[in-house]
């Protein structure tokens, strides 16, 4: 019944309210863009309290039904211990292929390193428990459009896309909201249903 999302995909920036509800739809069981899978209403938008400045950057969207499982519908385990540095983790999404570049009808996906906290407060002069930054090659990585989609390790869901510093594939690590940080705020706003 809940999906994960970015809280600035939304609302703004450190806003304590989201934008109505009504305003989304969510697909899914399809990795087209516009079309096939289920096109699904949202019910309720509960973003974290504390989102401001690209820290606790997570909204959970309430649809108005329950997901029918199938097999391109399937639920995801959250993490459930911190990712160690220079392990293999997968994102994907539907952003744009280069910062000037086209967005796809397909989904996208690729393999990025987790990097430690350290060295991505040397890159970004901004490592924090909260988030995980996830190293790539140039040209690679996330990009603009690809803001509340997944990173995942052994098949469970450790990220969710955050922000990309610079121009997408830049030299800089993208950041994404670390999910095991914030676990126990997403099992109790999950127990919480209108």
């Amino acid at each position: 019944r809940f999906v994960l999302t970015a809280a600035h995909c939304v609302g703004n920036d450190g806003a304590s309210e989201s934008f109505p509800a009504e305003d989304y739809r969510v697909r899914v069981g399809t990795t087209t863009y516009q079309t096939g899978g289920q096109l699904l209403k949202v019910k309720r938008i509960i973003s974290h309290k504390s989102y401001g400045n690209f820290l606790n950057d997570l909204a959970l969207l309430e649809l108005a039904e329950p997901l029918k499982w199938s097999d391109n519908i399937k639920p995801i385990e959250l993490a459930d211990a911190e990712v160690m540095p220079g392990e293999k983790i997968i994102i994907s999404g539907w952003g744009m292929l280069s910062s000037s570049g086209p967005i796809p009808d397909d989904l996208q996906w690729t393999t990025v390193q987790a990097i430690s906290q350290e060295e991505c407060d040397a890159k970004m002069l901004w490592g924090v428990d909260s988030l995980i930054c996830l190293g790539h090659f140039n040209s690679n990585g996330a990009c603009w459009g690809d803001s509340g989609g997944p990173a995942t390790y052994q098949g469970k869901l450790v990220g969710v896309s955050a922000f990309v510093v610079n121009n997408c594939g830049s030299e800089y690590p993208d950041g994404y909201t670390k999910v095991f940080y914030h676990k126990d705020w997403i099992l109790e706003n999950m127990k919480v249903s209108n």
